[in-house]
């Protein structure tokens, strides 16, 4: 074998790197301008510091109307679970578990909503919108934007006059996007307890909770475990159509659109996957190719002698 020869078998030689397979720190997570101070309950009432339970929406017939903030992941929850971020066990992830993704393809479809949490951040928009994902994580919410289905926005209370890290979520159940989107009859108590039905894995009967109503549940997405602990809470939202978008068409028999109650969930990370070393193909560096390259010289200069 000519030198040639044997720098060109270098050459196209593929080269593998042993890498530790673990959780590179987070790439984006909120940025926090206080310590988190969380009370007991795992939030603050965003009424204390001139706050609301209902979002702010651009435009609404007749105006100033707003959607219900009727699920929290509180404060007290996991604080791997309270990172934005998908990876170690991150909020995406355990949305994931639960069986919703991000927008489709990354894309907003929607109009904006606003909230004020109380925490010294006045209104701000939502930090995404996630949609039910039809089992499919990647693509399934490019079917719920087209076909409907259950969906929720949310957003962090981590101001500086109240930072308690719990996230508020404003759930509701809408229809097809040819039909523009509406609020399904019940949609938002509807959609909040079929959000509580994906953690239990049974029905929740929306007709029949109380302020004394307490569910658990475990989800897993990725190698990572959740146990959820939910209670249904009074005294937050009122029990109304007042004020409340869509509510001409989402109220029935008598019932308001709102029927009063926040459900409140604690998450707490019970599983995670085992970070070990393992295989990855990335780039060769210079350090890596040296060893390899003495390597293969002393076995091939023999063999070239030889022929």
């Amino acid at each position: 074998m000519t030198a040639t020869a044997a720098l060109l078998l270098l050459y196209t030689t593929p080269t593998l790197t042993y890498a530790l397979d673990l959780a590179s720190g987070p790439s984006h997570v909120w940025k926090r301008t206080t310590t988190r101070n969380v009370p007991v309950i795992g939030f603050n009432d965003p009424r204390d510091k001139g706050g609301s339970w209902l979002t702010k929406i651009p435009v609404t017939y007749p105006m100033g109307q707003g959607e219900p903030l009727n699920a929290i992941i509180t404060g007290n929850s996991d604080e791997r679970v309270l990172k934005d971020i998908e990876t170690d066990g991150g909020l995406r992830n355990y949305f994931l578990s639960l069986g919703f993704s991000g927008e489709c393809l990354g894309q907003h479809a929607g109009s904006d909503q606003a909230a004020n949490l109380g925490d010294g951040n006045g209104y701000k928009n939502e930090t995404s919108v996630i949609r039910w994902n039809y089992g499919d994580p990647q693509l399934g919410a490019c079917r719920e934007t087209v076909e409907g289905g259950n969906h929720f926005r949310y957003w962090a209370q981590n101001g500086p006059e109240g930072n308690t890290g719990s996230i508020f979520m404003a759930v509701s159940y809408e229809l097809p996007l040819n039909l523009g989107h509406d609020i399904i009859v019940d949609g938002y108590n509807l959609g909040r307890d079929w959000l509580i039905g994906n953690i239990t894995r049974s029905t929740v009967p929306t007709r029949n909770l109380t302020n004394t109503t307490t569910y658990s549940g475990t989800t897993t997405f990725a190698n990572y475990t959740y146990q959820s602990d939910i209670k249904y809470v009074s005294g937050l939202l009122e029990d109304t159509n007042d004020g409340i978008n869509h509510n001409l068409s989402v109220s029935v028999g008598g019932v308001n659109s709102v029927d009063g109650l926040v459900a409140v969930i604690d998450v707490k990370i019970t599983e995670s996957p085992v970070k070990s070393i393992a295989w990855k193909p990335s780039p060769p560096r210079l350090s890596q190719l040296l060893p390899l390259a003495v390597v293969l010289i002393l076995t091939i200069l023999p063999l070239s002698a030889c022929s």
